[in-house]
């Protein structure tokens, strides 16, 4: 059993919201009871999600999309009357962790991706609300094959990714930027590296990725964020003694 208020001290001191401009709050959104037992993690804040984690007995919820973002309505009606319903009925709690989260060096969402197609990273890259919130790695010695690193962004997120494979026939260098970050492979190829990953595709990224001769990689924008709010789970789980378990909520986008 762990204090609310300490777990959210914690994650807020490790995360460093406060120095993020965000679309939406990060940090604690909706506070339930002051003990927690159990905290389960899982990437958005959905009717689903909550109905799962409270039938997992969850005390905290930790998202990576949380409830609030700015120009949503901010009446509490139809979905958004549901989802809080179901947590301050049961007396949950939720925190969501955003760009903070995608840009930890060791706890974020392109820190474990590189990590997890065994990459190193050298520097920040990918710009979001005035910070860099992606990263450039690279690959040791020669590389890998395009067709290789498509196989291991294929098993770390568990699904077959969309590539437009442009770039050269070894991959030495690479950006990535998990979720919503197309825009940034202009970034990779001012940088002239040799593929950039991201999460959602974009229309215009086959023609540019071909011109340009990168590889343009799409492997999800859930997939690419299910790492970070499961390092945040277990980290507080390792700390606080707590137990974790993360939800995982189909979604092909």
């Amino acid at each position: 059993m762990a204090k609310l208020s300490d777990l959210i001290l914690e994650l807020d001191r490790v995360l460093e919201p406060a120095s993020f401009s965000d679309y939406c709050p990060n940090g604690l959104q909706v506070e339930g009871r002051s003990e927690v037992e159990r905290v389960v993690t899982g990437v958005s804040a959905s009717v689903e999600l909550f109905e799962r984690a409270l039938a997992a007995g969850a005390d905290l919820v930790i998202t990576h999309h949380g409830l609030f973002w700015d120009g949503d309505d901010p009446r509490v009606i139809g979905a958004q009357r549901a989802r809080l319903r179901l947590l301050l009925g049961a007396d949950v709690s939720l925190a969501a962790y955003h760009l903070p989260l995608d840009a930890h060096h060791a706890l974020g969402n392109n820190a474990l991706i590189a990590s997890g197609i065994g990459a190193v990273i050298e520097q920040p890259l990918g710009l979001a609300a005035g910070r860099r919130v992606g990263c450039q790695a690279r690959f040791d010695g020669d590389g890998v094959s395009a067709a290789e690193l498509v196989q291991r962004i294929a098993t770390l997120t568990a699904r077959e990714p969309l590539a437009f494979l442009a770039g050269p026939e070894r991959v030495r260098s690479v950006g990535i930027v998990s979720g919503g970050g197309a825009s940034s492979v202009r970034e990779a190829i001012d940088l002239e590296l040799d593929a950039f990953i991201t999460g959602e595709p974009a229309e215009w990224a086959r023609a540019l990725a071909r011109e340009s001769a990168i590889h343009f990689i799409a492997a999800g924008h859930h997939a690419t964020e299910t790492f970070g709010v499961r390092a945040l789970g277990e980290l507080l789980a390792r700390e606080f003694g707590i137990e974790h378990s993360y939800v995982e909520i189909a979604n092909p986008v």
